[in-house]
């Protein structure tokens, strides 16, 4: 995948995720982790544009391993959410299953940074 098709894939993730906030339960538990989520969720693709920018391989590694966090801890509360109950867990499994496999691309894509750099 290159970095224009990451850029959208990482957007659309953003989108899916606004769309699943928005359908919350407007309780408490659904307000705070909504607003998690979207912040994690909606991060993964304004820092993945960051490591696009990146002025060298350090800097590359720093900004790929925030995307990493970001992508796991938006895969954190889809999880909470599935397990919360106050949610379907099969309308969030697919959005689950998305940010599962952007959290190994960008592992991968880190790793093979850190080990080309020495």
């Amino acid at each position: 995948m290159n970095e224009t098709e990451m850029k959208a894939r990482t957007k659309k993730f953003a989108l899916r995720i606004i769309k699943l906030v928005l359908a919350l339960p407007r309780n408490e538990p659904g307000k705070v982790i909504g607003n998690q989520l979207m912040k994690a969720g909606s991060s993964v693709g304004a820092n993945y544009r960051a490591v696009c920018r990146a002025k060298s391989k350090a800097d590359f590694i720093a900004k790929m391993g925030t995307v990493l966090e970001e992508a796991d801890e938006s895969a954190f509360w889809l999880e909470v959410l599935m397990e919360s109950g106050l949610m379907k867990p099969a309308r969030i499994q697919p959005l689950w299953k998305e940010a599962d496999e952007l959290c190994a691309i960008f592992s991968s894509s880190l790793n093979t940074a850190k080990a080309n750099l020495h």
